[in-house]
């Protein structure tokens, strides 16, 4: 599909993203990574770059580097290099970051997701340069400390998987449900808690923009987005900005700069890095990461079902559509709901509409989370077994629904008591639809001189003198009978 033009340019977007590792000690210390601490009270002498100290490796952070390149298809390298990345910043104590540079533990792999565009969902795929581990720095702390700045190294050696793609991505929309991906990736799998607002999850976006055909245009990085919302706003800020700049005659500076929420403006910080003015070399004090393939098998026994892997078996086993095994595994709490209610009605396709519909608009008008619906998996798959065996119509459905979500009770016992039940006898119906034929001998005309939406006239009528209680498609098929 042919990318969507802004003001006749294209654009360009890569990612790199910070995730936070769930370790409980830092990636080569044992000191505690806990988050909220009073300042310097969780850094170790190797974190504060004390003489004489020296970082040993933390196996945990490497497992869960394995689970993630296992989650995305991606190669694990049976052997990578650590290395010091050099710049001085007040908060790196000791000039230098760990870091991995040439041959990263992770390469390659994929991340896909659903995108609306226009009237059409399309599947995307953002295809992984790398992921590597390296070190979190530490903090400047810019409150009045009697007109200085001052460091909190607590964060100082905090684990962080570095995973970065190609530039795939051709606009904010595209950039914000790849980030929502894998976001569910790194937290389903349980190797970080995906905390935005405490920085366990922090996006850099690489923006540029090109005219169609051309060559990659200069990129700018805005830092550290920690919402969605925010995210989407500082790209398309920087998109429209870019464009400016450009059709104004100026060029564009390659720069990291910040998005600021209250202007909803991207301002530079500093001219862009490249790789050669951080003099990578490989670091003396780690000798090379070996990871056999003994030790591979091994996390990848341990590791819980991948959610496209739950989604291609939700397509098997249920017979669903991907864009549906895709949306209910966007979380395993939605994805366990969903089982326990197709599992419960046999009826998965009906299931996978309630939850993806009305289930979803009550918990996000309420800001809930499925593990706090007030509608049980049991409770909703009776409701559907109602539905199937044409007890009650969907829109009686609707209305037993928002009772139970209101008030709760039982699914049978709120039929009964609101009189929602559909007219089972035959017989019954059929009085009403000769009376309404009866009063309605224009509508009755139209249709058998070969008016087709005239049949619509009669079934609203219908629909009204049985309140509601008449099974539409039994109406559609006893009219047809009639009139033809």
């Amino acid at each position: 599909m042919t990318a969507k033009l802004v003001q006749g340019y294209e654009v360009v977007i890569g990612f790199e993203t910070h995730a936070q590792l769930s370790t409980k000690s830092k990636i080569f210390s044992r000191a505690s990574v806990a988050f909220g601490a009073e300042p310097n009270t969780q850094a170790c002498a190797v974190d504060m770059a004390l003489p004489g100290t020296l970082p040993v490796m933390n196996v945990g952070a490497v497992e869960r580097a394995i689970e993630f390149g296992l989650a995305v298809n991606s190669h694990i390298a049976e052997r990578s290099i650590f290395a010091r990345k050099n710049y001085f910043y007040p908060d790196l104590p000791k000039g230098y970051q760990i870091s991995q540079f040439e041959i990263p533990v992770v390469q390659g792999g994929e991340v896909s997701f659903f995108l609306e565009e226009g009237k059409e969902t399309v599947r995307k795929t953002v295809r992984l340069e790398r992921a590597h581990l390296e070190e979190d720095a530490g903090k400047s702390l810019h409150e009045d400390f009697v007109g200085q700045s001052g460091i909190d190294l607590n964060r100082a050696g905090t684990p962080l998987l570095e995973i970065v793609t190609q530039p795939d991505m051709r606009s904010s929309a595209e950039a914000v449900a790849y980030a929502k991906e894998l976001h569910k990736i790194v937290t389903w799998v349980g190797i970080c808690d995906g905390n935005m607002q405490e920085g366990s999850f922090r996006c850099d976006a690489n923006v540029s923009v090109r005219k169609p055909g051309g060559a990659l245009g200069t990129r700018r990085e805005i830092k550290n987005l920690n919402s969605f919302k925010f995210m989407q706003q500082a790209i398309d800020y920087e998109v429209r900005w870019q464009i400016e700049q450009i059709e104004d005659g100026h060029a564009i500076q390659q720069a990291t700069v910040l998005f600021d929420p209250d202007t909803g403006e991207t301002r530079a910080m500093r001219t862009k890095e490249d790789a050669a003015d951080y003099r990578y070399f490989p670091d003396p004090d780690l000798p090379p990461l070996v990871i056999g393939r003994d030790w591979v098998e091994r996390v990848r026994s341990e590791m819980a079902e991948l959610p496209r892997v739950m989604a291609e078996r939700f397509v098997k086993d249920y017979v669903l559509p991907d864009y549906d095994a895709t949306q209910l595994t966007q979380s395993k709490a939605v994805a366990a709901y969903f089982e326990a209610v197709a599992q419960a009605c046999g009826q998965a396709k009906l299931a996978s509409n309630w939850i993806m519909g009305e289930v979803s608009r009550r918990l996000n008008a309420s800001e809930m989370t499925i593990e706090q619906t007030p509608v049980s998996a049991a409770q909703l798959a009776a409701l559907i077994g109602r539905i199937s065996d044409n007890t009650i119509s969907n829109n009686a459905a609707r209305q037993v629904f928002e009772a139970l979500w209101t008030e709760g009770g039982d699914v049978d016992a709120l039929i009964e008591a609101k009189g929602l039940k559909q007219i089972q006898d035959t017989s019954e119906l059929e009085k009403i639809i000769d009376d309404v034929l009866a009063a309605n001998p224009k509508n009755v005309e139209e249709f058998k001189a070969g008016n087709a939406k005239a049949l619509n006239g009669l079934v609203g009528p219908i629909m009204k003198a049985s309140k509601g209680k008449a099974n539409p498609g039994q109406v559609n098929a006893l009219l047809m009978q009639k009139l033809t």
